[in-house]
Order: C-alpha cells, then structure tokens, then sequence
C-alpha cells in the first residue's frame, strides 16, 4: 500500500496532465444528467438517477482519451467510490488500468452563507469514510467550501474551518485537496482573492510536520497570484476549477498561470450527450481532454 501511495505522489508532484473532477452529489446530479441528454422523466428515484450518473462516469473513465498520458487524478463522488467498473472497485479501476490517481470528494455540502461566506457542514463519520478510503486506494480527498466577497473575517473563517479539516485528512494517511471557491460572479473577486492567498500562506506556514495538502482554486483574476503557494513546501499541486467559466474561457485563464493544472468538471463534460455513439463520444471527449491538458501545460 505504501508503495502505491509513493507512486501516486510522486506522479502528482511532477507529472503533466489534470485532475477530472466526477465528483457530482446528489444537489447537482440532476443538472448533470440534463446536460448529458438524460432528463428528469428518465428515473423514478434516487436509486435510478445515481445509476444513471454511475453510467456516465463508468463511460468517461472507459473512453480511449482517459487515460494518464493526459489526466493525472480523478474526483470520485461517494457513491462512486463504492461502486465498481467491469467489476473492479473504481479507485482500483483508475488506478491500475488507467494509471490515473483515485481522489474522494468528502465534504457534505454548505452551511448558509453568513460574513460572505459559505462553511462546510459537519461531515458524520468522518473517521470511518476516511478509512474506507484507504482501503479503496484513494490517495487524497476534496472538500470544497465558497466564498462570495471580500470579507477578511469570513474568508479567515473558510482557511481555518479547512486546514482543521485537512489535518484530520493527513492525521488518516491521506492527502486533503482544499478547495475555498471563490464566487467567479462575485463584485470583489479579485480582492478576495488576495485576502484568500494571505489566509492560506499563514496557515501553511503551521501545518503540523509532515502534512502535505493540494490546494483547489478559482482561476485568479490577477494571473501567477498564488504562484508562491505552488512553490511552497507543504504543497503538492495547486489546481483550478472552472468555477462557470465556459471551457474555452476557463483554459485561457488557466493558460496565463502557468503554477495552476485544470481540475474541472462541466467543463470536462460540455458536448457529451447519452444519445452519442461510441465514435461521437469519444471524440467530443477527446477534445475536451485536449484542450483542457494544453492549458494546464
């Protein structure tokens, strides 16, 4: 195990590529499928609706273009990561066939927003999900929480609320992907964007001896921003997400930070559709992945 972990840091560290996030909950899961050609009117529950969602991802995954010459990780959804692709357990499945680094999006949604901010609700069982985790051969997690405008005492109250949650991620042998959005519709982005670095910085610089974290982050305004956390010691990789940004938009922002890889989502799927065949799904794939990898270059 602990040699598999190895590998896996060292492919985040040094190698080319992004990270997909197929991390959809259950809020967003709806929107997903719609995108992809699936409405409403084709499931009766909960149960038909992730079945549905695990088919989409199971395909994705299975696609000629995902494969680690240009996807370095994936974000699974809970349910995703407890399920299985021909059989094998999906973290196994990205791992071994496809040489893709499994990830498991933990956090349980958000509080209301309160001093511009919104927190991450209280995640059950922490403990436990963690080590099922680990068992499955996810290498890190994701925890994403959202920040509307620049409020020093919100955003200081997201950076804390992460990096308590992250030593406990680290504390159980995995590596925390904190993930602070901030809103790409919000009248003071940039200016929280600086707040954001600086709350980040001086919490870096106290992480317990020996943790190590990735850091998810809206494309900056302000392009090289967070170059210095990139650079720091304590961090693995800095990666973005698209935040809304159409897939275009958002791989010209990314191009200009050049410290940042793509760790997206609907802008991985735009243009997918269930209806597609084989050929037509791929090649939309493929493109996307393209496009997306070159940015992240």
């Amino acid at each position: 195990m602990q040699e598999i972990y190895q590998a896996m840091r060292a492919r985040v560290i040094k190698d080319a590529g992004f990270i997909a996030a197929l991390d959809q909950s259950g809020g967003s899961t709806p929107k997903a499928l719609a995108l992809y050609g699936i409405g409403a009117d084709a499931y009766a529950n909960d149960a038909e609706m992730f079945a549905l969602m695990h088919q989409m991802r199971a395909r994705i995954i299975q696609a000629r273009d995902f494969t680690a010459e240009k996807i370095l990780g994936a974000i699974l959804f809970e349910r995703t990561m407890r399920d299985v692709i021909n059989g094998t357990p999906v973290a196994q499945f990205l791992w071994q066939d496809k040489g893709v680094v499994p990830f498991l999006k933990i956090d349980k949604g958000l509080e209301d927003t309160d001093a511009d901010v919104q927190l991450l609700k209280p995640i059950p069982d922490l403990a436990a999900l963690l080590a099922d985790a680990r068992g499955f051969g996810v290498f890190g997690t994701k925890e994403r929480s959202v920040i509307h405008a620049a409020n020093a005492a919100g955003i200081e109250a997201v950076v804390a609320q992460q990096f308590a949650l992250a030593a406990e991620v680290c504390a159980a042998g995995l590596v925390p992907i904190i993930e602070p959005e901030v809103n790409i519709h919000s009248h003071t982005k940039a200016e929280a964007e600086t707040l954001l670095a600086a709350a980040i910085a001086r919490h870096l610089d106290h992480l317990t001896e020996g943790h190590e974290v990735m850091l998810k982050l809206t494309i900056p305004d302000q392009a090289g921003l967070y170059d210095d956390l990139a650079d720091h010691d304590r961090v693995l990789r800095v990666v973005a997400l698209s935040g809304g940004y159409s897939t275009d938009d958002a791989c010209a922002r990314l191009s200009q930070n050049p410290k940042m890889i793509a760790s997206f989502s609907r802008a991985l799927t735009e243009g997918l559709n269930a209806g597609q065949s084989d050929a037509e799904f791929d090649a939309a794939l493929g493109a996307n992945i393209d496009k997306i990898y070159r940015a992240s270059l």
